[in-house]
């Protein structure tokens, strides 16, 4: 499995990934390639072969350069139960634009256990607290039927991913991908 900073040529690839992982929200084709062009550095593709298997958006908010906010991890089912997700993560964690980072951020549905067990995990690996708290109510989504969106917070964490890593608390095997 490559994982790679996206690149433009890959947006189209993202749009198709993420139609095929629901619940997560389908943007437009043109928001990947923003994304692609304005965040490559924040952002992760899994491939295998040319297949696209995963991919996170992140970014930096302003004025906040010790943040990464998470905005989508889509991982395809035939890639699931391998780790996929937080192998991407630590990617991110790793790249040496990023070694500022001290906290993780991301949105979740108090539903989604298994994105909120990837963030539990990485919290582990980094030995962070992580605290849960409300962002998004469901009414500020207008008539759908979306889920609140909690925000969750990891961090501080003051050791590099790389030391979690020496320390045996992490492992960038993925069998069967």
């Amino acid at each position: 499995m490559e994982l790679r900073p996206l690149s433009k040529v890959d947006g189209l690839a993202v749009h198709r990934l993420v139609g095929e992982c629901p619940p997560l929200d389908l943007n437009s084709v043109y928001v990947y390639l923003l994304l692609s062009e304005h965040f490559s550095d924040t952002c992760v593709l899994a491939e295998n072969a040319g297949v696209v298997n995963g991919f996170i958006s992140a970014y930096m908010p302003p004025a906040r350069p010790e943040v990464l906010f998470v905005w989508q991890v889509a991982v395809h089912s035939r890639a699931r139960g391998h780790g996929l997700a937080r192998l991407m993560l630590w990617n991110l964690l790793e790249r040496p634009g990023l070694s500022g980072i001290r906290y993780i951020e991301t949105t979740v549905g108090p539903d989604n256990a298994a994105s909120r067990n990837v963030f539990a995990g990485i919290a582990r690996q980094l030995r962070a607290p992580v605290v849960d708290s409300p962002l998004f109510e469901r009414e500020l989504f207008g008539a759908g039927e979306h889920a609140d969106e909690r925000l969750l917070r990891i961090g501080p964490f003051d050791a590099s991913p790389r030391q979690a890593q020496a320390g045996g608390h992490f492992t960038k095997e993925a069998p069967g991908l």
